[in-house]
C-alpha cells in the first residue's frame, strides 16, 4: 500500500476489504511521504518493519527484487499522488489497484494510460458502487432489455459535511486536501463523488457520456473549489440526463441514487439502502430486485457473500472490486467476464474528461462541452 497512514481514512477502508475474502496479505507499504510518519503507522498495523519504505520508488525497486516480492499495490493518496508510484509499479510489472479519480491532471492521465499500455501488469480502480450486487444485477436487467430503449437517466449525489470551512479547523484532513486544487485536481465535488456517480450512470446504462453543460458553484465563502453542481448530460443512443452533486446539502449523508427510464420501464436505485432496487414495466406490478433474491440475471457477476435478508454494504462491495481483481491477477476461470465489468484505465480515463469538462463548461456559462475536446 501507498499512503494510508495515520489520518487517512480510506486506507483502513481498502486494508479491510482487501482481506475479507481472504485473498490478500498485506505484507509492504509505504504509507505516509513523510519517513517517521510511515514508521509510527507500520508499527501500529503490525506491518514488518523491514518491509515499511520510506518512499514508493525504493519500494517498488526492493519489493520488484525480491522473490516474495509483492503481487499487487494499493494506492490510496490523495488524487495529485495517484500517478506518479502507479507509474513506477507498472513500469516494474507490478499490479495497480488504484482510488478514484485516476489523477488530478489530464496530463498525468495520459501519462498513466502509456504506462499501463506498456506494462505487462493489470491497474484497476476502486469505483466501489459498481461492486454492490444489486448494481450488478439492474446492469444485466437493462443490458437484456427489460426497460426497453432508455431514454432518459436522473442522478444525485448529495453530502452535507462540507457545509462549513472544514478545511479550516485544522482537524479534518479529508477537508483540507479534497478542497485543495494542488491535491485535488481541477474539481471539488464533481471529481470527489461526482466521479462515482459518472462511473455509475455509464456502468449500470452500458451507455457513454458525450458532452455536459454543467453549473458548478462554491457556497462556502474562501473554498477554492466547487461544493455543489448541476450537471446536464448528452449519452450515446441520444440519451439524455441530469446529474446533481452537493457536499453542502444541509443534513444529507451519503445520499446517492439513479433512475434509468426506457420506453418499457425504469429501475430505481439508492446507496443508502443498497440492497434493494424497484423495477418498473409498463402493465405490470412494480418489482423489488433484492440481493440475492428472486430476479437473478445470468452473468450479472453479483456475488453475494451471506444468506438472502442479511445486509451486505459499502465494505461488502469495496471488497468485490479486491476479490475480482484478485481472481483476474491470477487468472482464474472468470477472468475473461470479470475484466468487462472491473473499473480500469478507460474508466478512469473517461471519467477524468467528465470532470475537466465539467469544469470548462461552467467557466463558459453553462455551455456544452464535448468530451472528444479534452485532451
Amino acid at each position: 500500500m501507498i499512503g494510508g497512514g495515520q489520518g487517512a481514512f480510506i486506507g483502513a477502508v481498502h486494508r479491510l476489504c482487501a482481506r475479507m475474502d481472504d485473498k490478500y496479505e498485506f505484507v509492504a507499504g509505504c504509507l505516509s511521504s513523510t519517513p517517521e510518519r510511515a514508521t509510527t503507522s507500520a508499527k501500529e498495523i503490525g506491518l514488518d518493519l523491514s518491509r515499511s519504505y520510506p518512499d514508493f520508488k525504493t519500494m517498488a525497486e526492493q519489493e520488484s527484487k525480491r522473490d516474495d516480492g509483492i503481487d499487487v499495490v494499493s494506492i490510496v493518496t490523495p488524487n495529485h499522488m495517484h500517478a506518479e508510484p502507479a507509474i513506477e509499479f507498472l513500469n516494474k510489472n507490478i499490479h495497480v489497484i488504484c482510488d478514484k479519480p485516476m489523477t488530478s491532471t489530464m496530463e498525468d492521465a495520459h501519462r498513466l494510460v502509456d504506462a499501463v499500455s506498456a506494462s505487462g501488469a493489470h491497474f484497476f480502480l476502486t469505483h466501489n458502487y459498481s461492486g454492490y450486487p444489486v448494481v450488478r444485477e439492474i446492469r444485466s436487467l437493462i443490458k437484456n432489455g427489460e426497460i426497453g430503449t432508455i431514454r432518459i437517466i436522473k442522478s444525485s449525489y448529495l453530502q452535507g459535511w462540507l457545509g462549513s470551512k472544514e478545511e479550516d479547523s485544522g482537524e479534518n484532513k479529508q477537508a483540507e486536501w479534497r478542497t485543495d486544487p494542488k491535491r485535488s485536481g481541477v474539481a471539488g465535488a464533481v471529481g470527489d463523488i461526482g466521479s462515482h456517480a459518472m462511473h455509475l450512470i455509464e456502468f449500470i446504462s452500458g451507455e457513454k457520456l458525450e458532452s455536459v453543460a454543467a453549473d458548478l458553484t462554491t457556497f462556502v465563502s474562501g473554498r477554492k473549489l466547487e461544493d455543489d453542481a448541476s450537471i446536464m448530460l448528452r449519452m450515446t443512443n441520444n440519451i439524455k440526463g441530469n446529474l446533481s452533486i452537493s457536499q453542502i446539502a444541509t443534513g444529507e449523508e451519503n445520499n446517492f441514487r439513479l433512475s434509468i427510464y426506457g420506453d418499457k420501464g425504469s429501475v430505481h436505485w439508492k446507496q443508502e439502502n443498497p440492497n434493494y432496487a424497484t423495477l418498473s414495466k409498463v402493465g405490470v406490478t412494480n418489482q423489488i430486485i433484492t440481493r440475492g433474491g428472486s430476479i437473478k440475471q445470468e452473468g450479472s457477476s453479483s456475488n453475494v457473500r451471506i444468506p438472502a435478508g442479511h445486509p451486505e454494504g459499502y465494505l461488502e462491495a469495496f471488497a468485490q472490486i479486491y476479490s475480482d481483481a484478485a481472481d483476474v491477477i491470477q487468472n482464474k476461470e472468470n477472468k475473461s467476464e470479470l475484466i468487462k465489468i472491473l473499473p480500469n484505465i478507460d474508466d478512469g480515463l473517461q471519467i477524468m474528461k467528465f470532470i475537466n469538462a465539467s469544469v470548462d463548461s461552467s467557466k463558459n456559462n453553462s455551455a456544452w462541452v464535448d468530451l472528444s475536446t479534452i485532451k
